[in-house]
């Protein structure tokens, strides 16, 4: 049996078996699970850095915007969970984070309100779903270091890589970037952009 995932409805878990003492066990695990949610939301109110890391998180719940309330956050950390979307409010509750990771999850689109995160320096969505950069990292005021690696990226936006504001690297390795994007990534000056190497054409694999 699966752990519960934070917010999923734990009594769809069993799949319709009348099996207890499995519905009993994913229950205290789920309570488990709010218990880390609330103690490391109160280690943020010490240390402004707030690390829900491997929470079994599907989304940020409401209530971590309500524990968070007086607390000036400078760092997210929200990677290896199952979350699949940032609200909007996410920007306006954390608004001041330099430092957000979003890797190791299920995400492929962020809002665009993330834009107004006007202190925002370093930005990780490696390991995700992304299938195109999402065009408001380009927006980003301070963003300097993004880490894109891990996905399913085939084109970049070059264009708007180059002028966005403050960047200067984007890790893109891991990703199965089209030949036509490599080169031209690879002819950047300005952002730095990490690349594995480039996949070969079929016609280019052909022995002669």
């Amino acid at each position: 049996m699966k752990p519960p995932q934070f917010g999923a409805d734990i009594t769809n878990q069993t799949n319709n078996e009348t099996n207890l003492p499995a519905v009993m066990h994913c229950t205290r695990m789920a309570g488990r699970a709010i218990i880390r949610v609330v103690g490391r939301c109160n280690d943020a109110q010490e240390n402004n850095n707030l690390d829900l890391s491997e929470c079994q998180l599907m989304q940020v719940p409401d209530a971590v915007y309500h524990l968070m309330r007086h607390t000036t956050l400078k760092g997210c950390n929200l990677s290896s969970n199952v979350i699949t979307k940032i609200p909007p409010k996410f920007a306006v509750k954390f608004s001041l984070i330099t430092d957000l990771n979003l890797s190791h999850n299920q995400m492929s689109k962020l809002p665009d309100e993330l834009s107004d995160l006007a202190e925002l320096a370093r930005l990780d969505i490696s390991h995700n779903a992304y299938i195109a950069l999402p065009r408001v990292v380009f927006k980003i005021p301070k963003l300097a270091r993004l880490r894109a690696n891990n996905n399913h990226i085939v084109d970049v936006e070059v264009e708007r890589l180059q002028d966005a504001p403050s960047l200067e690297e984007v890790d893109l390795q891991e990703n199965p970037v089209s030949p036509r994007c490599h080169d031209a990534l690879t002819a950047v000056s300005s952002p730095r952009v990490l690349l594995s190497a480039r996949a070969l054409e079929d016609w280019e694999d052909l022995a002669v």
